[in-house]
């Protein structure tokens, strides 16, 4: 009997030793488990940190480099704009230059047609006359249509010294004799209307030139003269307006 509780003790405690250092066993393992896993949470968190201090430090970079980009951006369109405030700035002056060269030319051409002969009509003739001739015979021709006959006097007078080789001057002539006519300077008036017929006796104001000179006999009173330049014209021009009125006037005086 006690040889039997005894064995059953033995046997007991024997289960109780193995199944105590299963236990323990089972704790190694487990304590062993938790250690590994640890690790490899702390490897993971490790990882994880030097990674995202990676991607920071990336980050960090990158943002970097986008602010210089950014700034070479705006470095880059303060540039164009500057240079198309250049462009701008030249094209104007580029625009103002061609502008006064234009200008300048114009008023070189008009410089120069002031000089260089043009060709005028007068009378049914053509012929080539300097401005400034052009100019002094047309302002003497007003004076003259505007009734101002001493002025026309003198502007002819001096246009026919000045000019004697003009292509005007027959006709400067004609309208000399005329203001003189008008001033009642007849013998003044003969001598140039003489002088036209002289010079141009083919001109189509000769005609009226010598009626004229008939005219200025008659205020000078010598009929006789009168008389016979009216026949002159008769014969000289007889196809002429003129000469139609030297014979109305010849039959008058039978």
């Amino acid at each position: 009997m006690k040889r039997s509780v005894l064995a059953a003790a033995l046997a007991a405690a024997s289960l109780f030793s193995a199944g105590a250092q299963a236990a323990l066993f089972e704790d190694d393992e487990a304590r062993r488990a938790i250690l590994e896993l640890r690790q490899r949470v702390e490897q993971q968190r490790l990882a994880t940190a030097d990674e995202l201090r990676r991607a920071t430090d990336e980050n960090v970079t990158l943002r970097r480099s986008l602010l210089e980009l950014q700034n070479q951006i705006e470095a880059l369109r303060s540039e164009m704009a500057r240079l198309r405030g250049s462009d701008e700035t030249i094209a104007r002056d580029l625009a103002d230059v061609q502008r006064r060269q234009k200008d300048i030319a114009q008023g070189v051409e008009e410089r120069l047609r002031k000089f260089e002969p043009v060709t005028v009509t007068v009378d049914g003739r053509e012929f080539a006359a300097d401005p400034a001739e052009q100019r002094e015979f047309e302002a003497a021709l007003a004076a003259f249509r505007k009734g101002e006959f001493a002025g026309a006097q003198t502007g002819f007078a001096e246009f026919a010294r000045k000019y004697p080789t003009s292509g005007y001057r027959a006709t400067a002539l004609f309208w000399l004799g005329n203001a003189q006519y008008a001033n009642r300077d007849y013998r003044g008036a003969i001598a140039n209307f003489r002088a036209l017929l002289q010079q141009a006796p083919d001109h189509p104001r000769a005609p009226e030139a010598v009626l004229s000179i008939a005219n200025c006999q008659i205020e000078l009173k010598d009929n006789a003269s009168a008389r016979k330049t009216l026949d002159d014209l008769v014969r000289a021009y007889p196809q002429s307006e003129a000469a139609l009125a030297a014979r109305e006037r010849l039959a008058r005086q039978r």
